[in-house]
């Protein structure tokens, strides 16, 4: 099951688990799409991955399978 991790490394912007501007590479590390397309070229700076849309997790299973609350903010990694 994927962690849906709740902002963008880059920028700590807010990413709800139904959002659709989230991006993962394998990793799970998690982008917005701003960064991903303006900072990161849709490349992953932690692993070198290509970075695609987050799948949303469907409302009613959140309750049973909910969202990560542990932020990972790493701005230094994502240098323009």
């Amino acid at each position: 099951m994927l962690i849906l991790k709740p902002g963008c490394e880059c920028c700590d912007r807010d990413l709800p688990p139904d959002s659709a501007g989230a991006r993962i590479c394998s990793f799970e590390c998690t982008f917005c799409a701003d960064c991903t397309e303006t900072r990161l070229n849709g490349v992953c700076p932690n692993c070198g991955g290509n970075l695609v849309p987050r799948p949303i997790r469907p409302a009613g299973r959140l309750a049973k399978f909910p969202a990560s609350t542990e932020r990972v903010f790493k701005p230094e990694g994502c240098a323009a």
